[in-house]
């Protein structure tokens, strides 16, 4: 399975264990809405503004999908660094 291929199947998990919390919890934290960054997580390269702008409105979640053993090898990966930099979104320390 390639990395994009594994990364959408994550996505997909991430979207059921969301639809299993509170309603306030799945608005907010909903690593689907990413799916614009998809491109730039890839190639590395320069993210859009839409992936920019879903990427601030989940900057709360991070934490949670930095701890979360099937997202952490996607949100420490060098090219999400890179997007999240580019983006202006500081990473959080967890």
């Amino acid at each position: 399975m390639t990395k994009g291929c594994s990364f959408l199947a994550v996505m997909l998990v991430m979207v059921l264990v969301c639809n299993q919390m509170g309603a306030s919890e799945a608005a907010t934290c909903n690593a689907s809405q990413l799916s614009p960054c998809l491109g730039a997580l890839r190639s590395g390269s320069a993210p859009s503004q839409d992936c920019c702008a879903r990427l601030k409105g989940q900057q709360s979640c991070l934490c949670g999908y930095m701890k979360d053993p099937s997202m952490k090898q996607y949100v420490n990966s060098p090219n999400a660094r890179k997007v999240v930099g580019q983006c202006g979104v500081t990473l959080p320390n967890c």
